[in-house]
């Protein structure tokens, strides 16, 4: 197979605050540079995109020195958390902005679905959209036509298939939109996180399209996506971002375990910042999350766990609920669990504890994370953070077994057992 995507020192760098990448006169300095034929002055300044930390220069690099190669029929998931710079490669990729530096070599048609609202002209029709995008894609108007039942059965728009798309919902439109990148036959579909606004059974639907494309049809597809268990199932390689720069190159696995292990945090989540800085907004302020065993000392299989929440509630008079959602590193939930902290909408502005208590012999060896939504009245969020805490279970020696076992949870079963006798 040869390579049909291949990226050589590719570099992407903004000037924060700025529409474009600089001023006049930065403009006029890179033009004396350029025509003396020296290296333009900008591309020697500039940090690593951390969001998390006050940087001191005003240009930053949202991908610096990427380089990699994508196979024809290669399925290549892309991960990285939030800013690591994963849609801006894939929006070069697209050819929807340009790189600062270095080049990117691209054999065949590219169909992309970057974003809700991206490649569909919102006043027109979802009919007259599919004309278009075929029409972009070099396609003629009866090979769309042949194309256009399916599309419109895949995406289940009929009944609007004639109505102006800025009517529809973002589940409809995404819908629409991802049929028609994969239907209208581009050798290269590039897909990010926006599958991510449609319901389970499209999500399972789009995920089984994809894979067909590429073994069935031979075509390319690069795949963003938070959704480890996605990358595991749908993709063959992977590559971890980090900072703009380019982490791990390997198989999916290879990739999820990195990445994984790389954002493991303690289980206990304490802080001390001042309250205007902890996770919160005008409703509620986090103050700690913790997880321990419920016995011995440390976190196993047949010690079970402790998992404490306290925090502030700001909104008086009314139903105060915390709902705490488990889930595996894959982002399968394990389960989706409330409290009602006050039932008589006698909430307070105070201070809440609520602490919950999981068996022994309940969750398997593994590495998990919660998730943890504030409501009122069981119906409306007050606020919702991810990711609070992470921790793992750890095997310990039971009989011969000392390996994982399959399956999220691993109960502690007692059997009955009985032998009789066969009458001849």
């Amino acid at each position: 197979m040869s390579a049909v995507i291949k990226v050589e020192n590719l570099s992407k760098q903004y000037r924060l605050g700025q529409v474009g990448t600089g001023t006049i006169s930065h403009d006029v300095n890179r033009w004396w540079h350029k025509i003396r034929g020296k290296e333009d002055p900008y591309l020697k300044i500039g940090e690593a995109n951390d969001r998390t930390v006050k940087g001191e220069s005003e240009y930053v690099w949202a991908l610096k020195d990427i380089n990699f190669e994508v196979q024809q029929g290669e399925v290549l998931g892309i991960i990285g958390r939030n800013g690591a710079g994963k849609s801006t490669l894939l929006k070069i990729l697209s050819r929807t902005t340009a790189p600062t530096t270095g080049s990117v070599k691209i054999k065949g048609r590219v169909a992309s679905l970057l974003e809700v609202g991206t490649g569909f002209h919102p006043e027109l029709s979802g009919r007259d959209n599919i004309f278009l995008n075929g029409a972009i894609l070099g396609m003629t108007r009866r090979e769309i036509q042949s194309k256009f039942d399916e599309i419109v059965d895949f995406a289940g728009v009929e009944r609007y298939i004639d109505t102006p798309v800025k009517r529809y919902s973002s589940g409809m439109y995404v819908r629409l939109a991802f049929a028609v990148a994969a239907h209208l036959e581009p050798e290269i579909l590039i897909v990010d996180e926006v599958l991510a606004v449609g319901d389970a059974e499209f999500q399972g639907k789009a995920m089984g399209k994809m894979k067909d494309v590429s073994r069935n049809d031979g075509r390319t597809v690069l795949f963003v996506s938070h959704n480890m268990a996605a990358i595991k199932q749908l993709c063959r390689n992977g590559m971890v971002l980090q900072f703009g720069k380019v982490s791990l190159q390997g198989s999916q696995l290879e990739a999820v375990k990195y990445y994984q292990n790389e954002h493991l945090t303690n289980t206990i989540f304490l802080n001390n910042e001042p309250p205007e800085n902890r996770p919160g907004n005008n409703n509620i302020t986090v103050l700690n999350f913790s997880v321990w065993p419920l016995k011995g000392e440390v976190i196993s299989v047949s010690s079970g766990i402790v998992f404490e929440l306290k925090f502030i509630n700001k909104k008086q008079n009314i139903n105060l609920d915390a709902t705490f959602e488990l889930s595996t590193l894959d982002d399968t939930v394990v389960f989706h669990h409330g409290a009602l902290v006050t039932t008589n909408k006698d909430a307070r502005v105070a201070e809440y504890d609520v602490r919950g208590t999981l068996h022994p012999f309940l969750l398997n060896s593994g590495s998990y994370k919660f998730k943890i939504i504030f409501g009122e009245n069981q119906r409306y969020e007050l606020f919702s953070i991810e990711n609070l805490n992470c921790f793992e279970v750890i095997n310990e020696h039971l009989g011969s077994n000392t390996t994982r076992l399959a399956g999220i949870i691993r109960p502690d079963i007692k059997y009955d057992i009985s032998c009789f006798d066969i009458k001849e």
